[in-house]
């Protein structure tokens, strides 16, 4: 063989060989070119060639090249390769894993539309496979020169040995470097670790210059695995510098240089991408002014939208849940998302049910809560309608033949994610318009699915007005314990949440779940622990044997649907009261050590039930408050029965806590109880504290007298009386305190944190002050306006994808 020829281009002359007869040599040959002479080789895409010597074993004898360029070459790369795993082993907890079979944009394994239940996930536009294939930037290879300078920087940052003004210079000129070179540099997996700490410790005309030199080649970063988190991190610093005034004109600028180049190099390959969609969603969240940290952008669900949901949010006033950290960029948010939606107008019902272009809406939509001119007009579009300005003038949003096209997509999952955040979103006529058109006559088999369940409880949670509850109390009601045997107790929960939010079908609500739970010849005294352990209940093969499932998890939802019941009025709830203040002591003191249990016990004694029956549950936790009282949860029951209880009663919590009282200055919440309950006061002045505790006591008895009624949330009984009316158990108390040296810290923030610390999301759940009492007979109807958020930590639920919260 004199010589070959690849591409137009002369390679080097092979010696003959005798051996060169079979395909597998011939394959060997084809295999070496292809990697000598490719303009994409990367010093980790070496592996590709002992990858195919693993298949191919290589004779060295066999193939001979005249020149010793590759193998110099080859050599080369060999070196940098280990260099680059010794720089590597410095540079981990960077936020990125590599993975097996390669990395960045040549290796991009872009899934779409991954869910258990295959048969509910359409088919990929054709258009979507082209997107992949669309522009693909030839990467060139980074000269030695190069990776030496960049591993230099870093080891210099990682000896701390540069002062703030010299590392200012320093990432300057280390950017100018990248000049031209900004997608090579940036997607290379060792040197975009350094870029990325560059991007964040320079000045802002240092990173507006790179963000306009890359603007080009933005949209090809950001669906690389290594160069989205570049991208990600320049977003961030960008966000950074938007508390000076005067960078807004800059920032602005180069924002829009960015948004030009995505629209124009048409964004649906970026939407569809798995790295590019976060990044596609953190560029609208820094255009619209929202905090980029926000858990939405990552998909997650926010607790303040549950606890909304729930009728557990802090304050009504706030609708919006979003942190708007700055003003934003309105006009530059408006151009890119306008240009988004022109692009993908032909290919809407397969961003639809794609994972990670259905995130990019979902964030879109998101961001424009409260905007309803301009989402009567989107969500149209992102459903699939084709309507004129005509048509939404006559009142006609959505066409009959889309809504069954939507009723159908409803049990994707990706598109079940973003009908949630349309019932959210969606202005009051357009949310009727869904609700006749598509959801009418369908709740109860959407209910029963494992994705449109979820839709179904974002309906509930925004129904608008009682005649929608009435229809949906009419196709729900019926199969409540259909419901609860077949695990959807979430649609239940909301369905009570509803009811109480809109004061309809309360008692018809309380008295359906109670027959749901027990047959008509059964007594309803076992009503709580059968919703504290749901599922262990309804998995039970002889339902009328069950008996308490000691040791076992509470079940969430089931401690939820409590937590909403003791919401009612209590001459709605008493066969729930009854049930709970009932249970085996041991049982109660059980309940108060679950995480979820514990929500239910504190959800009963803020509820407006008698102060008697209170206290019935309170004197069976008597001797645990201590050890209550060493756990995270423990401690804000142990704060609730402190408040609900009688002087007699409060002293024998303030004992047990003197007991514990080393033990609990090393917990976190410890300092801030101590400080509450003033057990120093209570060791060191016993009586006085006990007169304190009366004087507050009969304070808050006549501001009860004055504003309260015996229907209020709180009701007017003074724990004083109430303590001589109903004879409680003498309390015996430590004759002997022992008198501590540590103080409680007086500057500990209470924070309740999560329970369940195997999850990756959690909920935020804060406790509060007394809740204010309502003025009006009425109020005990009326969701509690004033109560912090109330979730268990582990409402985590049934993550689908990502970290979405699910319940």
């Amino acid at each position: 063989m004199g010589g070959a020829c690849y591409k137009n281009k002369t390679l080097d002359i092979i010696k003959p060989c005798p051996n060169f007869k079979t395909h597998k040599n011939l394959i060997q040959i084809v295999l070496l070119l292809l990697i000598r002479d490719s303009s994409i080789i990367h010093p980790r895409r070496v592996l590709s060639l002992s990858h195919a010597s693993s298949i191919f074993p290589l004779n060295t004898q066999t193939v001979c090249f005249a020149s010793s360029g590759s193998s110099r070459k080859i050599a080369l790369m060999g070196q940098r390769e280990k260099s680059s795993n010794n720089h590597s082993s410095r540079k981990r907890g960077m936020g990125r894993k590599d993975q097996k079979g390669g990395r960045g944009f040549d290796r991009d394994s872009n899934k779409r539309n991954q869910s258990n239940d295959s048969a509910n996930v359409k088919a990929a536009s054709k258009k979507q496979s082209e997107f992949e294939h669309q522009n693909q930037f030839v990467r060139k290879e980074i000269d030695p020169e190069t990776s030496k300078y960049f591993s230099e920087i870093a080891n210099l940052f990682d000896s701390n040995g540069v002062d703030l003004e010299e590392r200012s210079v320093i990432c300057g000129n280390a950017l100018e470097e990248t000049r031209g070179r900004e997608y090579e540099i940036a997607t290379d997996y060792i040197i975009s670790h350094v870029l990325q700490t560059l991007l964040e410790g320079c000045e802002l005309d240092q990173l507006c210059s790179f963000l306009r030199n890359s603007a080009s080649v933005f949209p090809a970063i950001a669906m690389d695995k290594s160069g989205s988190h570049v991208a990600e991190s320049a977003l961030k610093s960008l966000a950074t510098h938007l508390e000076n005034p005067d960078a807004y004109s800059v920032i602005e600028e180069a924002l829009l240089s960015i948004c030009k180049v995505v629209i124009v190099e048409k964004p649906l390959e970026m939407i569809c991408n798995c790295h590019g969609s976060y990044v596609l969603r953190t560029l609208l969240s820094l255009c619209k002014g929202v905090s980029i940290e926000t858990p939405e952008l990552r998909g997650a669900k926010s607790s303040k939208a549950l606890a909304k949901r729930l009728n557990l949010k802090t304050s009504h006033s706030d609708e919006n849940n979003l942190e708007f950290s700055h003003q934003g960029f309105p006009d530059v948010f408006s151009y890119l998302l306008s240009g988004i939606l022109s692009c993908s107008r032909e290919d809407m019902k397969y961003l639809q049910v794609d994972q990670c272009s259905s995130l990019v809406l979902q964030t879109a939509l998101g961001l424009m809560v409260k905007q309803d001119d301009e989402l009567l007009e989107i969500i149209p579009l992102v459903l699939g309608c084709n309507n004129s300005a005509n048509g939404k003038e006559e009142g006609v949003l959505i066409e009959t033949d889309v809504a069954k096209e939507i009723l159908e997509s409803l049990k994707d999952n990706s598109f079940s994610h973003l009908m949630e955040v349309i019932l959210e979103v969606a202005p009051e006529s357009l949310y009727n318009e869904l609700f006749n058109k598509v959801f009418k006559n369908s709740l109860y088999d959407l209910s029963l699915d494992r994705s449109a369940n979820f839709v179904i409880q974002a309906l509930i949670s925004h129904a608008k007005n009682q005649e929608q509850m009435g229809l949906i109390w009419e196709e729900l009601a019926p199969r409540l314990k259909d419901l609860l045997e077949q695990g959807k107790s979430g649609v239940v929960t909301f369905l009570l949440a509803a009811s109480q939010r809109l004061q309809s079908h309360e008692h018809k609500c309380c008295e359906a779940l109670a027959d749901a739970l027990c047959s008509k010849n059964e007594t309803r005294i076992s009503i709580a622990p059968r919703l504290l352990f749901l599922d262990n209940y309804f998995y039970s093969q002889d339902k009328s044997t069950w008996e308490w499932a000691p040791g076992a998890k509470m079940h969430l939802m089931g401690c939820l649907i409590l937590q909403e019941i003791f919401k009612f009025s209590s001459e709605l709830i008493q066969p729930y009261i009854t049930s709970l203040t009932s249970m085996k002591p041991e049982y109660t003191v059980e309940t108060a050590k679950d995480p979820s249990g514990a929500r239910v016990i504190e959800a009963f004694l803020a509820s407006n039930a008698a102060s008697k029956q209170k206290r019935r549950l309170i004197i069976k936790l008597r001797g645990h408050f201590g050890e209550l009282s060493l756990h995270k949860s423990g401690s804000f029951t142990v704060e609730k029965c402190f408040d609900a209880c009688n002087v007699a009663l409060r002293e024998a919590i303030a004992a047990e806590l003197l007991e514990v009282k080393a033990d609990l200055l090393k917990t976190t919440q410890g300092p801030y109880l101590l400080r509450k309950l003033d057990i120093d006061g209570y060791a060191s002045r016993p009586e006085q504290w006990k007169s304190r505790q009366e004087a507050k006591q009969s304070t808050y008895n006549e501001f009860c007298s004055a504003f309260g009624s015996s229907k209020s949330n709180f009701p007017k009984n003074t724990f004083v009386s109430d303590a001589s009316e109903d004879a409680p158990q003498d309390v015996e108390v430590e004759s002997t305190r022992k008198e501590s040296d540590h103080r409680p810290t007086s500057g500990v923030k209470r924070h309740r944190e999560e329970h369940a610390k195997d999850k990756n999301v959690s909920f935020a759940g804060g406790k509060g002050t007394k809740q204010k009492k309502s003025k009006t007979s009425e109020a005990t109807d009326k969701p509690a306006t004033k109560k912090k958020p109330f979730l268990s930590g582990e409402m985590i639920g049934k993550n689908r994808y990502s970290n979405k919260l699910r319940i």
